[in-house]
Formats: structure tokens, sequence, C-alpha cells
């Protein structure tokens, strides 16, 4: 007894540490990589991360698509770089996916068309055809609480329908990207109300699908039967599947949560689960959100009614340029991004008078579909990398700040803003964020915000499951706030601020009709 007590103890001794480690994937479904994270959220430590990049159709017309197999073939690259030893340690997986994407598959659950994106403007003519077919805009706000726009999954669905009718006939079933990665891990098709309450399809006030819309798209087909079933957040969607464990080389049957779009998962990531905490995400899109345990409807159109991936309702703006327009001038003038900073700082708050509408993309706030990149305020001496540079990021928050007026004429008035997306590591748009939102922006050292929100809904889905702790806040609070915190108050660029924002409005109303 005694030796095999010894050969025991050297046994466990000379284990590798990571035996006994329990992990949640946290995947981050994005519009240029999918990254993969293992958080081993016992010791609150990400052991492993990885990503791979997607390609990406581009357009004249507005076109912005993907090819779904895409993302499959980056998960895939992306696990594959990850020790066998930290993935055989996953106990659940959760999904943060771009948001409004349409994935249209068949009865064998492969993908009939090109996925269109988020940032995706050709469907203009669906928009007004959906819209018109309910009423106008001030009857479908009062149908579902949010207009079609450009960008949502509705008109992607006309457009469909009206371009590939023969693929449209096949279509048996409509998912959005992060559905999409859910099936392929589990089998089985479930949409949550966060991320479908971006799709223009469900009514967010009672939280049903709107007939009223899904017949505007079509009146002869009844599609409320290729709409998956929905699933409150903190229900699992599913289980690994043997042919998932085999392609992505994780363990087979561990819990898959319900998911959500970026922007609701990243709220979790953030801590944006109760009232009164606000999160502006500056990524290739640009977003603006706030908890809330109503439905917020905005008749001005700036914010979106969104449900939340946590049982509740996520008001939220968006641009469709924010680190864009920073991208595209960095690559013109040949410039790194570690120089971005010092060549913004080089400049001063309103860029000596250079001014940017950033609407590469078109815009939905402003709803520009045929908005296009402008510089304004051009003179002979003004034209220079740094005020280039300036006004590009400058451009970004003054979207921003759009939306954050129509928030406080909604009752919201946040203390502090917690910054997250690629742009939050760049010092001076940090500061820039401040002084145009005249705002407390608060940053962590949580970079992973998509990812590890996806990683805590997976958490708060299998605690549920086996009876452990189950408040969300609790969750977040222990697991999202990172271990160093940056603060950056308004200072005196304020003032001079609030005048060139005006300014900017003004070119904005000037251009109204051109970009509309």
């Amino acid at each position: 007894m005694y030796v095999l007590s010894l050969m025991s103890i050297l046994y466990l001794k000379f284990l590798p540490n990571n035996y006994y480690m329990k992990t949640i994937i946290g995947i981050d479904l994005g519009t240029q990589s999918t990254k993969v994270m293992f958080y081993d959220f016992e010791n609150k430590k990400i052991v492993a991360t990885a990503s791979a990049p997607h390609q990406l159709i581009s357009r004249e017309d507005g076109t912005r698509e993907q090819e779904a197999k895409w993302w499959i073939d980056a998960a895939v690259t992306a696990f594959g770089k990850i020790d066998k030893t930290i993935k055989d340690s996953a106990i659940a997986i959760g999904i943060s996916g771009q948001q409004h994407g349409f994935v249209p598959v068949d009865s064998d659950g492969e993908v009939l068309h090109s996925v269109k994106l988020w940032c995706d403007t050709s469907t203009q003519k669906e928009c007004e055809i959906i819209n018109n077919a309910v009423g106008g805009v001030d009857a479908i706000i009062e149908e579902a609480g949010n207009a079609v726009v450009t960008g949502y999954t509705a008109p992607k669905i006309l457009w469909l329908k009206n371009n590939c009718p023969e693929l449209y006939s096949k279509m048996e079933t409509i998912l959005l990207p992060h559905d999409y990665l859910n099936f392929v891990l589990t089998g089985e098709k479930t949409m949550e109300y966060g991320d479908a309450s971006g799709t223009a399809l469900l009514n967010v006030k009672t939280r049903e699908w709107s007939s009223k819309i899904l017949k505007a798209i079509d009146s002869e087909r009844d599609l409320l039967k290729a709409l998956p079933r929905l699933i409150e957040a903190h229900e699992p969607a599913g289980y690994v599947t043997k042919k998932a464990s085999e392609l992505f080389g994780i363990p087979e049957g561990i819990l898959v949560s319900a998911g959500g779009g970026d922007n609701m998962i990243a709220a979790i990531g953030t801590g944006a689960v109760s009232d009164g905490v606000m999160t502006m995400s500056l990524g290739t899109s640009g977003t603006l959100f706030g908890y809330s345990d109503k439905p917020i409807i905005d008749k001005e159109r700036n914010i979106a009614a969104f449900c939340s991936s946590t049982g509740g309702w996520l008001p939220l703006l968006c641009t469709m340029n924010c680190t864009v327009s920073t991208e595209i001038m960095r690559n013109l003038l040949d410039i790194k991004v570690s120089e971005l900073d010092e060549l913004a700082s080089k400049s001063v708050a309103g860029s000596n008078g250079l001014i940017m509408l950033p609407y590469f993309n078109g815009e939905r706030t402003p709803n520009f579909p045929n908005g296009k990149g402008t510089l304004i305020g051009m003179d002979m001496v003004n034209v220079t990398k740094e005020n280039i540079i300036r006004c590009s990021m400058e451009s970004a928050i003054f979207g921003m700040k759009i939306g954050l007026e129509s928030f406080i004429k909604l009752g919201f008035k946040p203390e502090e803003i917690i910054l997250t997306g690629g742009g939050s590591n760049s010092l001076a748009w940090r500061q820039i964020a401040a002084d145009i939102l005249e705002t407390k922006i608060v940053v962590t050292d949580n970079a992973e915000a998509a990812a590890m929100g996806g990683a805590v809904q997976a958490l708060w889905a299998y605690n549920h499951k086996h009876g452990l702790e189950t408040d969300l806040k609790i969750l977040t609070d222990t697991h999202c706030k990172g271990t160093k915190t940056f603060v950056y108050n308004p200072g005196e660029d304020s003032k001079k601020y609030s005048m060139v924002y005006n300014t900017y409005k003004q070119y904005m109303n000037s251009l109204k009709s051109i970009f509309e």
C-alpha cells in the first residue's frame, strides 16, 4: 500500500500543470477574422488565444459578402494552433458573431448563397419595399420597434427572393452568422432574442416574430417556418457533436450556449448587464449601447431597439464606419499603426479645420445608404498627414456623439463609458473620445470583450445546468473587469470640440439629400 501511495504521489507531481484545469471557449466570429479563446475560469486566466483571417467580397453597388465556409475554415485553423491538452480541458463554448448577416440554409444544411453582411448596403430598394408594405417607417416602428434599414437581415431575405428565386425556393432555414457556427457545432438550428432583434423581423416589445413584416417580404410563403427555434440567453443551443469534435479537435458533448450578436456579447464582456452602464466599441463599425430592463424605442431612429443576450434589452447606436476611415487614410498615406498616435498628437483639436464625413460603407446612423467618405475644409496649409489622421479619428467619435445625444433624450445619461474594440488601444483616441463626448472614458486591460463575453455567457449557461452561480452581474464582475483600469476625463479641448461638432453637423446636413 505504501509503495502504491508513493507512486501515486510521484505520478501526480509530474502531471502537466493544466491536467485538472477547466476552461470555457469564447469564439469571436468577426468581420475580419475568427478568434478562439480558452479561459480558465477557476483561476481567472486566459490560457490560449488564436485567430485566422477572413476575406471580404466588395462591389461598387454596396455589396459586402463572405462565404460561410471561410468562417469554418478560419475556426479550424485557429483551433489547430491551440495545444491539445488545453483543448481537452474545455467544458463549454459561447460564440459572439457579427450581427445581421443572412445565412440561407437548405434542407441538407448547405448554405445557398454568399452571406450578405452587416455592412452590405445593396438592399436599399428592398428596405423601402418592406417599410412601405407595412405602412411606412412610423408604422413599422410602432409594429416592431425598428425601421427596416440597410444592414439588417430582413431586406437581405427579400433581395434573395427577388434576385435568386431558385435558391430562395430551396431555403429551409434563416440563420445568422453565430447561429450558423452553433449549427455546425451542435447540429441544432436555434436563435436567441438579442441577435434575433437585429434581423428587423422581431417585435422587440412582445419578443415575437412580426407576421406583418414576414408577409411584407413574402405574402405567399409562410416564412415563420423558416425561422429557427427561439431560445433564452441562458439556455444551451446544443452540445458538440462527434463530427464537430473531430473537425475542431475539441471534446464531444460539451455545452454550446445560445451565443449572440457581437454587440450583445460585448455587453457581457464589458459588464454592461445592468442599468446605467454603457459601452462604446471602436471597431470596423462603431457602437454605443447600454442595458435596459425594458424596451427603448427611439422614434428619431438613431438608436436601435434591440434585445440583449442576457434576457433584457440593449438600446444601441451603430455607425458603419469607425476604424474604417483611419485604416483607409493610414493605407493611403503609408503610415504604420504604431505611428498613428504620434501623428494625431502633432495636430490639434479640430484638425486645423479639416473635417471628415466617414461614410465609406454608406451609413446607418444617420441613415445614408448612398453616403461616401468626404474630406471637407481643405485649404492651402491644413492638408497634412497629421490633420488627416486626426480628423479621421475625430469623425468616428462625432458619429458616436449623435447617438449619445439621442440616448440622453431617452433618459440615459452615463457617468462613464467603457471603451472597447481595436480603436480603444489608441491613447490619442481615448482622450479624443472623452473630450468630444464630454464624458469620462474607462478602459481596462480586458482586450477580449467579445470572446470573453461569449465565454462568460457559456459559463452562465453551464452554471444554470449544474445548479451553480447564475447571477450574471456577479459573473461579469468576477471575470470581465480586467486587472488594470485606465481613466480619461474630458479636458480643455472639450469646448473647442463642441464648436467643431456643430460644423460637422452642418456639413452632414448639407450633403443629406445626396447621401440618402
